[in-house]
């Protein structure tokens, strides 16, 4: 592996195995803005129609909606906007490697939040679109009742604001276009590992997936779509509850490639085999 793939697969799992990580003191800034379950106004799915898929002006709702996190200093970051990077102002020298995160079926929440926080204090500009901020967009999940995968429909869309996002990301004068991350939690995981570029600017160095198992019989939920040049790095606890029925318990690794660095990484004991994730 190289350096960029060493550096990305530590400190993430230094993100997954750190349970300070889980308890940082992040509010949820977002949440009412439309931006997660309980505030967003949900579209009847009827009203999804084929303009919506990958509509430029949705595309752009969820790219000026986004999370940014720039490091600052070791162990210091701060949250800015799109408009901030595109407008250059912010004082940074160089550039930096980037990660886009995709954030899971609930939306934008303290989880959120601490994800970025910690990517960006380790030296990475993290970017996490906002696919909520799409005008038309079905509910997908309901966090309370453990009910995914309400809109079958949802990976796409989800698919189609990660590729917006890279693109966007890599005419960025601080973001070092070689070095690009895709990342995502539950939902977002899903889209991240079967994600497929559309073009040459849509390829990133590699992927990194915090709770998904690569397992349900949809077919375009299922696997990793992923090519030789992009390592994969996948992570989900053996108990974690929404995955524990025959459609969805197991893991990516029968889908990764081990022979470009690919690894799955299965949580056995403590509160992470649980899914202590996905609480804080």
């Amino acid at each position: 592996m190289t350096s960029i793939h060493r550096s990305i697969f530590a400190n993430v799992g230094a993100a997954t195995i750190s349970l300070s990580l889980m308890s940082l003191p992040i509010p949820a800034i977002a949440q009412d803005d439309g931006l997660h379950n309980s505030s967003k106004v949900f579209s009847d799915p009827a009203d999804l129609s084929w303009k919506h898929w990958d509509d430029p002006a949705e595309l752009d709702r969820t790219w000026r909606a986004a999370i940014v996190r720039i490091p600052r200093a070791p162990g210091r970051s701060q949250q800015l906007t799109t408009d901030d990077l595109e407008k250059e102002t912010v004082e940074i020298e160089g550039k930096l490697p980037t990660v886009i995160y995709l954030h899971g079926c609930s939306g934008i929440w303290p989880g959120t939040h601490s994800r970025l926080k910690f990517l960006a204090d380790n030296g990475f500009l993290v970017i996490a679109p906002a696919s909520l901020a799409r005008e038309t967009y079905p509910r997908s999940c309901n966090v309370k009742t453990r009910e995914g995968a309400l809109f079958r429909g949802t990976v796409v869309l989800r698919r189609n604001d990660a590729g917006h996002a890279i693109e966007m990301a890599r005419q960025l004068a601080v973001v070092d276009d070689k070095n690009i991350v895709l990342m995502g939690f539950s939902e977002g995981a899903l889209a991240t590992v079967t994600f497929e570029a559309q073009n040459e600017r849509q390829r990133v160095r590699a992927r990194v997936a915090e709770g998904w198992t690569c397992i349900l019989p949809w077919p375009e939920y299922r696997g990793v779509n992923a090519p030789e040049s992009e390592p994969v790095l996948t992570l989900v606890g053996e108990q974690d509850p929404w995955y524990q029925d025959q459609w969805t318990k197991g893991d990516c690794a029968p889908f990764l490639n081990a022979d470009n660095g690919s690894k799955s990484i299965v949580y056995k004991d403590g509160a992470l085999a649980a899914g202590a994730w996905r609480v804080a």
